[in-house]
């Protein structure tokens, strides 16, 4: 899980939870805190946050809705006033949690909730897809750049051959010009 970026990882978990979750009827217009002035413009922002709090939770342990409303919260904008950090929404916090509960991939402890086994495993299988993916693209940069560089290689030796041929037909020129010299002094002189 660590040997993948965490967005790329996000991104991955959240396609899939769009498939295995239904989002709340809600979710297409309520804002997620009292900080942001509009609901999230991605479509999508339930399946992303639902994989960004199981992300959250695998990485620093048992959380509680609190930390995780501190974590999402952001500055409120109050015009000539300073700005102030507010949390974000609660309910949108638990009933993602309920869900991934609903789920089994993440359970209820002492302080908090905290990742089952299932859902270790689950972000396992999604960081081994996201590697795959990434190799791949990797691969096909890698491809990309020794085209780019026989190209450039080639663009060098049609470049050199050229200005061999220019240095080549100025010397003819100039051996023209030699010869053709001679003879307009011998014409001046008869």
């Amino acid at each position: 899980i660590y040997d993948v970026p965490a967005d790329e990882l996000i991104k991955e978990v959240a396609k899939d939870l769009k498939q295995r979750v239904k989002a709340p009827e809600w979710t297409r217009f309520v804002k997620t805190g009292s900080h942001v002035e509009r609901a999230p413009t991605n479509p999508d922002w339930f399946f992303v946050r639902n994989a960004s709090i199981l992300y959250r939770i695998f990485r620093e342990g048992p959380l509680g809705t609190g930390s995780l409303r501190t974590y999402y919260g952001g500055r409120k904008n109050r015009g000539k006033a300073p700005e102030r950090k507010r949390k974000a929404g609660g309910k949108v916090i638990r009933v993602c949690l309920q869900t991934l509960e609903k789920d089994g991939l993440i359970k209820k402890d002492k302080s908090g909730r905290a990742i089952t086994g299932k859902g270790m495993k689950y972000l396992n299988a999604k960081a081994k897809e996201v590697k795959v993916l990434l190799d791949a693209a990797k691969n096909v940069k890698h491809e990309a750049k020794k085209v780019r560089e026989e190209d450039s290689s080639a663009k060098e030796a049609r470049e050199a051959l050229r200005q061999q041929q220019a240095h080549e037909k100025a010397r003819e020129k100039k051996a023209e010009h030699k010869e053709d010299k001679p003879q307009k002094k011998e014409e001046k002189n008869e």
